[in-house]
């Protein structure tokens, strides 16, 4: 019987050998949850200060900030900063799985995805720039969401498979920003925070849970 068995488990071997060097899996669920929290407490920031200038989300000026000189320059500081405190941290969760797993993190599989997120977020964030210069700032939060679901569904086939489904969530969400624009800040938080999360737990009870 052991004879039988043991050819099935060298091709298991080899399929396990031929998903680690094609597929960049020491990504974190973790990861996924502190860029979620990073997010809300980003939204929950920019909630107050939109209330202390006197503007409340989905009246219709909320994501004008031309209503209130300044704004835009603060928020634009906030999204840098929660951006640099989600990318710190989910490079950290990423950092000790890739030494438990004891996959590179810094390989070929990683640098290609690298890439693949980098081209659509490159582009969206030129798009979004010339939106500020144009005023167009409810239209900020869709193209953040559609841009970053491109970029996840576009890196995906380099990683795990739930980031692909992510990244459909995130352009469903976008698309459906473009006809709810005065509720932008919601789908912000909905898509960069709790779907982070959601995906987050998903990920470390599939895959890191019982290690």
């Amino acid at each position: 019987m052991q004879d039988q068995t043991q050819p099935l488990q060298t091709l298991e071997d080899i399929r396990q050998m031929m998903t680690k060097s094609s597929r960049f899996i020491s990504l974190s669920g973790w990861s996924g949850v502190a860029a979620g929290t990073c997010a809300l407490i980003a939204t929950w920031i920019a909630h107050n200060k939109m209330k202390a200038f006197h503007i409340e989300p989905g009246s219709g000026d909320s994501a004008s900030s031309g209503y209130a000189p300044g704004l835009e320059q603060q928020f634009i500081l906030l999204a840098a900063l929660t951006f640099a405190a989600a990318f710190i941290l989910a490079f950290m969760f990423t950092y000790f799985r890739s030494r438990k797993t004891g996959v590179a993190i810094w390989g070929y599989t990683a640098r290609k995805l690298m890439l693949n997120v980098a081209v659509p977020m490159i582009a969206g964030g030129l798009l979004i720039w010339r939106m500020l210069d144009f005023n167009l700032y409810e239209l900020v939060a869709p193209t953040c969401l559609l841009f970053y679901g491109l970029a996840l569904v576009n890196a995906s086939k380099f990683t795990l498979p739930e980031i692909r489904y992510l990244g459909y969530l995130q352009l469903l969400l976008g698309a459906l920003n473009l006809w709810l624009l005065q509720y932008g800040l919601y789908f912000w938080a909905a898509g960069f925070g709790v779907l982070h999360i959601l995906c987050g737990i998903l990920m470390w009870n599939k895959y890191e849970r019982n290690h």
